[in-house]
């Protein structure tokens, strides 16, 4: 199954507060991905230059312009 950031379960309608799947009934976390994936109509804005585990690295895509608040689409999670 190929990785994908942008059909993870935080950006999913199905993701609840509660960390919760709707679609698949388990426990889940906003990393996961899924081949059933729901978009929301808004982004995450949690998911930011701010929380990306490149930021400030040398393989950050972006490391001239990427700064906390900045959407991108290479965003990788802190683990």
């Amino acid at each position: 199954m190929p990785i994908r950031i942008a059909s993870s379960c935080g950006q999913c309608t199905s993701f609840t507060a509660a960390n919760f799947c709707n679609t698949h009934e388990v426990k889940v976390n906003e990393k996961y991905t899924c081949d059933q994936f729901s978009s929301e109509g808004d982004l995450n804005k949690s998911i930011d230059c701010g929380t990306c585990a490149r930021f400030k690295r040398e393989d950050c895509v972006h490391p001239d312009i990427a700064t906390k608040g900045m959407l991108c689409t290479s965003w990788a999670p802190k683990i």
